[in-house]
């Protein structure tokens, strides 16, 4: 790798791409991340209602995960109001996302103005400089609009699609891709953050084409309403069916067993772990990388982004 730092591009929302930016941030990386804005629930949706601009919140999360700012400037952006007419549920970082479009004119330009004045390691790209509105048909054919409604239906999801289908991937995404060294996919919501960005146009044509090695991050958990029951290859199957059959070469999934009164709180969401089906995942071809991926914060399970990151530069530094 002459000197040059390798291209990373991670793609994806939710707060799975954050956990994992905040590890890579800490190698010497060149950084894209490829952000979904499909989301219409909570803050972001009504900013997308009311101010006609693509949903704040993912890219709000990925900027604070690049950032090198003062922690507390950091709770500053996190910050979301409690009550207030009109301001209650609004984060600060929604806020100024919003107004830096409203200034700029652009929402891509304004995410990069906040990138500045954040100082983020690397760039943050919106999936397009456009609302996108994802919908799902599901496997009984009704057809349902809106990300936050998908999983609200709690019926199997056959097929996700975007509107309006003229949507425009943004060019340095495109550039990102072509140069990229590696592509990591995840983890994140299956259908509503990691698949919006690769349903955009070119962009999951690009990734197929590009050189760069890609990983797929899969979920630890079951999501009730998206991914009931699903096992680890039944993420990866979901992904080659939208894409295409030869766009992955590599294959990340948690191997470890979670403790009994974890899982009996996440029970009680609907969520049970994501089995690894080794065999069946061996049968589709790719490269198989399993480990203990995952960390406790109190009782909520999250990706480890140490371990993340270790796998990963092992995969930048293997030829």
């Amino acid at each position: 790798m002459n000197n040059k730092r390798p291209k990373v591009v991670a793609i994806g929302g939710g707060t799975g791409l954050s956990v994992l930016l905040r590890g890579l941030k800490k190698e010497d990386l060149d950084i894209t991340a490829i952000v979904t804005v499909a989301d219409d629930g909570g803050s972001s949706g009504i900013l997308r209602n009311e101010l006609q601009i693509p949903p704040p919140g993912d890219i709000r999360n990925v900027l604070v995960a690049l950032s090198e700012t003062e922690p507390l400037f950091e709770k500053l952006l996190q910050h979301r109001f409690e009550n207030g007419n009109g301001l209650s549920g609004h984060s600060v970082g929604n806020l100024l996302l919003a107004a830096m479009t409203s200034i700029t004119g652009d929402f891509a330009k304004g995410v990069s103005e906040i990138s500045r004045v954040l100082n983020v390691k690397g760039q943050v790209l919106p999936a397009a400089n456009q609302s996108i509105i994802l919908k799902a048909v599901m496997t009984d054919g009704t057809v349902v609009e809106g990300e936050s409604m998908i999983p609200k239906m709690n019926k199997e999801i056959d097929r996700v699609f975007l509107e309006p289908n003229d949507i425009q991937p943004l060019p340095e995404s495109i550039e990102a891709i072509q140069e990229a060294d590696l592509i990591v996919l995840g983890p994140g919501s299956l259908y509503t953050s990691v698949l919006p960005n690769l349903l955009v146009p070119r962009i999951g044509q690009e990734i197929q084409k590009a050189k760069a090695k890609k990983v797929y991050i899969c979920n630890v958990m079951t999501q009730k309403g998206e991914t009931d029951q699903f096992t680890a290859s039944d993420h990866v199957k979901v992904l080659l069916n939208h894409v295409s059959d030869d766009f992955l070469d590599y294959v990340l999934v948690n191997n470890k067993t979670i403790p009994e009164r974890i899982l009996e709180r996440y029970a009680t969401e609907g969520a049970a772990p994501v089995i690894y089906d080794q065999k069946e995942l061996e049968s589709l071809g790719f490269n198989l990388i399993s480990d203990r991926i995952i960390k406790y914060d109190r009782s909520v399970i999250r990706h480890n982004e140490k371990v993340l990151t270790k796998w990963l530069m092992s995969l930048l530094q293997s030829e």
